[in-house]
């Protein structure tokens, strides 16, 4: 005798009686291979973790999680920014949803040489895209630069030397087209006093001291500086900075924030 097979029954196609719309629903962290292109070398291989939701209507007890995971396999190998659009729009699709998003934050290696000696040695910068889709499309990148700052007013009044601290540039931008994350990162290191560096020699680190020394900065003159690069970069039309400087002889970090639209270029001059 055939045995009867058993219906499964579908808990998150049930309705809710809450009448309650949820504004994301999805997957958190997932970690996966991706490819970010790469201005030197063409592409770069590295690990994302990955985040995908949707919007849940009111009438729905829940969503089905399994299907995040089948749309990314199905760009295995070429999960890009570019595709960004495509995963979106299948989301949406998939889900019968009004609203995706999805966002896509790894570690992004630059081959960095010495000032002097020339050492190379490997850069790590924590990146972030972001992209949402409803009735507009959205695609926010965002960049977190190591820096060295040396502090002005402690240059004035001491007598021998000046602290110096290292800090943190995040930049989130809206752009036209595509930016190449070394324009970003190369815009943010000649902002600050320094640049910081994974290999130094004796003479590299007399150089790089003696630079700070010569360009001193507040954290607000970072920021101030980063907007003033940033505003000649044609195809970025909106941009976010905050700095941050671990400062080295207070018990408190130093803050600096930053927001422009391109429309708002008259705020921000250039000389």
């Amino acid at each position: 005798m055939a045995k009867t097979k058993k219906i499964l029954r579908d808990i998150q196609g049930e309705p809710d009686f809450r009448r309650i719309n949820i504004d994301k629903v999805g997957v958190k962290d997932i970690r996966y291979p991706i490819v970010v292109l790469d201005k030197k070398t063409r592409f770069q291989q590295t690990i994302a973790s990955i985040s995908m939701y949707v919007d849940l209507p009111h009438q729905f007890k829940g969503t089905h999680m399994s299907r995040f995971i089948e749309i990314l396999n199905e760009h295995r190998g070429e999960l890009t920014v570019k595709k960004f659009p495509e995963i979106l729009k299948k989301m949406k699709k998939r889900f019968n949803a009004s609203t995706a998003h999805i966002e896509l934050e790894f570690p992004y290696f630059i081959e960095k040489a010495a000032p002097v000696s020339k050492s190379k040695g490997l850069m790590e910068y924590r990146c972030k895209y972001t992209g949402v889709l409803g009735d507009k499309k959205d695609i926010i990148l965002e960049v977190m630069v190591p820096v060295s700052t040396l502090c002005p007013c402690s240059k004035e009044i001491s007598d021998r030397g000046a602290h110096n601290q290292r800090g943190m540039v995040k930049v989130a931008a809206r752009f036209d087209g595509f930016v190449w994350l070394e324009d970003i990162i190369k815009t943010v290191e000649n902002s600050a006093s320094s640049p910081v560096y994974s290999l130094l020699k004796r003479v590299d680190e007399k150089f790089v001291t003696e630079q700070a020394y010569d360009n001193p900065m507040f954290v607000e003159d970072v920021v101030r500086e980063v907007a003033m690069n940033l505003m000649r970069l044609r195809k970025i039309k909106w941009f976010r900075i905050e700095a941050e400087n671990w400062e080295s002889i207070h018990n408190h970090s130093a803050y600096a924030f930053l927001e422009r639209g391109k429309e708002n270029k008259k705020s921000v001059p250039l000389p």
